[in-house]
């Protein structure tokens, strides 16, 4: 059994907590978190050994053999260095850090220290968008041109996402990420050769200075496999109202497929009190909503822990890693740069920038 800890104790950490009572191989050890009201009730909730307000004496203790990091953006780095220190096994969260040189930071102490870094995107493992990309891969799309992956809703489910200093960005750099990733995945991780987005606060500027509703475009090169490159398109909203929206839709030369994850599982359900909804888009609803069901099994979240701890296990390349990871944020780097200037962003793009939202604030020079 692989031994593993979470650093965190709110939202993400709950989904890696499922994630990991049913991935085979894992056994949940221990949790480490500052805040020891969410600490203990995550104790409690998912019956887990070992509680600590210090991740690092987690690190210490000897009991984990490996760590998901499911705190805020802007500890992913520093959580990330520490374990590679002591050895352990790094599953990080999206987005992977705040700036490029911090994920090569990453990277780099991972591979010294003999440790596996693997970056989560859990959308790469929900069944519905990994059928989709079956279908995409065996040709029965035809010669796939242009990929589409929207998640929108009112916003996010902490706090300090709206401080941009510990996010990085608004939700571009939230959720965009998950969308970005997907189009990459869909085309084969080919190379994204220019970026243009359009980014806005709309509905949420007294509690941000972050985007709250962006849309990128991304125009992928040529590849073996697809001979004329393609368009991917990430368009993400935290200024939604009405709960959650969660689709990708990939076209094809001889066919299309629209995969709905937010409702092609759920309940439709009408209820008069309101009932708490157990994700993070809609803290409780009333009328009309859709329920979901196994949420976190649609959303690839066991599948993405099983795959890190199997990585772990037999010693191979996981399917996403730091480097994934790192492309990522440097799409989300030159977006918000094109949001900025209004024009396209050719890549790669290198900045000094210490996070990217302080390119569209122009706060970087």
């Amino acid at each position: 059994m692989i031994r593993v800890g979470i650093v965190g104790s709110r939202f993400a950490a709950n989904l890696h907590a499922l994630g990991l009572r049913q991935a085979p191989g894992a056994e949940l050890m221990a949790a480490a978190s500052p805040n020891a009201e969410d600490a203990w009730e995550f104790h409690r909730r998912y019956e887990i050994p070992h509680v600590f307000k210090d991740y690092k004496d987690m690190l210490d203790s000897g009991f984990v053999d490996a760590v998901t990091v499911a705190c805020p953006n802007d500890l992913h780095c520093e959580v990330t260095l520490a374990a590679a220190a002591a050895g352990k096994h790094v599953f990080v969260d999206k987005p992977m850090a705040l700036n490029p040189a911090d994920c090569d930071r990453m990277i780099e102490a991972c591979r010294r220290a003999g440790v596996i870094l693997m970056y989560g995107e859990n959308l790469c493992f929900a069944p519905k968008y990994v059928r989709a990309k079956e279908l995409a891969d065996e040709g029965a799309l035809g010669e796939v041109y242009y990929v589409r992956q929207l998640e929108c809703h009112f916003g996010p489910h902490s706090d300090w996402f709206w401080d941009v200093k510990r996010s990085g960005g608004g939700v571009l750099m939230d959720m965009g990420c998950h969308s970005i990733a997907f189009c990459r995945w869909i085309f084969g991780n080919a190379p994204v050769e220019n970026v243009y987005a359009d980014a806005g606060t709309f509905v949420h500027g007294e509690r941000t200075r972050g985007d709250d509703h962006s849309l990128v475009v991304m125009r992928f090169g040529r590849t073996e496999r697809h001979p004329r490159g393609g368009v991917g398109v990430a368009e993400n909203s935290w200024a939604r109202a009405g709960g959650l929206d969660d689709r990708a839709e990939i076209f094809g030369s001889a066919g299309m497929t629209v995969a709905d994850i937010a409702r092609g599982n759920a309940l439709n359900t009408y209820s008069g009190p309101g009932y708490r909804y157990p994700g993070e888009k809609a803290p409780r609803s009333r009328g009309w909503s859709w329920t979901s069901f196994e949420e976190a099994w649609s959303y690839g979240f066991p599948q993405e822990m099983a795959q890190f701890v199997e990585c772990i296990d037999e010693g191979k390349q996981p399917p996403l890693t730091g480097e994934d990871g790192r492309a990522v944020l440097e799409v989300i780097f030159a977006a918000y740069e094109s949001a900025r200037t209004g024009q396209r962003v050719s890549l790669p793009f290198e900045n000094d920038a210490r996070r990217p939202i302080d390119l569209w604030l122009g706060e970087s020079r």
